[in-house]
């Protein structure tokens, strides 16, 4: 029997895997759908929204911004639904 009294066993770390986060291909206004949408939202409830950092805002518009666009998408689907 040999002794093991005095030697460490190390555990090997094992790599960390990450998954690639999804990110838009563009976020120039008017080449993704989504981000022209959100564009044309702020314009209309009167928020300065602008490409690149928008840190100037507050949560309450950012958030009115996101708000108001969920009404709208609610409505285009309500619409669509109605068949009208």
């Amino acid at each position: 029997m040999k002794s093991t009294k005095g030697t460490k066993t190390t555990k090997t770390a094992k790599p960390k895997t990450t998954q690639a986060k999804s990110t838009p291909k563009s976020t120039i206004p008017g080449q993704n759908p989504m981000e022209k949408f959100k564009f044309e939202v702020a314009s209309e409830i009167g928020v300065p929204l602008k490409q690149g950092y928008n840190g100037d805002l507050t949560s309450a518009q950012t958030g009115y911004v996101g708000g108001y666009m969920v009404k709208k998408m609610i409505e285009a689907q309500e619409k669509q639904m109605r068949g009208k």
